[in-house]
């Protein structure tokens, strides 16, 4: 008994020590402890293969609660306008179209700022239908972020897509 004592409580420090140093991941297996991790789950929540379901569910857990999204683009009397909505709403007016088509959004260039807790990422994208297919569009995401200590929450996020009157300036393709 008192050989075995020993080997018990170092297995038993050992679990515990991995269980304290445990990384908040999501159901969905999103790694939301680090940046690296969210940017990840942000860009894999909205790829869906044609005819495949996206998941509110998944986005919802990688945003603050209540959060807003938008972007800007041009309406068909030429003007620039911005849509603001709540991520709920983003998906009611955005799933079926990515479901129908499908939907590939790859990042391509990222610039990072922060002060304490707070983040604000330059996310260059590109999108597809299909992985290695066209290019349907290219752009820059606007993400604004915050780490609790423990992991990182989105609040808010908005994009706007390159035309010929709005190309991505070449310090957000490095």
């Amino acid at each position: 008994m008192k050989k075995t004592f020993p080997i018990l409580m170092l297995i038993l420090l050992t679990s515990l020590l991995q269980i304290a140093n445990a990384q908040p991941i999501t159901k969905y297996s999103d790694n939301v402890s680090t940046l690296n991790g969210i940017i990840k789950a942000y860009y894999d929540v909205v790829t869906v293969k044609k005819g495949g379901k996206v998941s509110y569910e998944r986005d919802s857990l990688i945003h603050w609660p209540d959060v807003s999204v938008g972007s800007a683009s041009i309406n068909k009397n030429g003007k620039l306008t911005f849509h603001y909505m709540s991520l709920k709403e983003y998906h009611r007016r955005s799933d079926a179209y990515l479901e129908k088509d499908g939907f590939y959004e790859k990042e391509i260039s990222r610039k990072v700022e922060n002060f304490g807790s707070i983040y604000h990422v330059w996310s260059t994208y590109e999108s597809r239908n299909e992985p290695g297919g066209p290019i349907i569009e290219r752009g820059i995401n606007s993400i604004e972020l915050f780490f609790d200590g423990t992991r990182f929450w989105i609040l808010g996020w908005f994009y706007d897509g390159e035309r010929k009157d709005n190309p991505i300036p070449k310090k957000y393709l490095k």
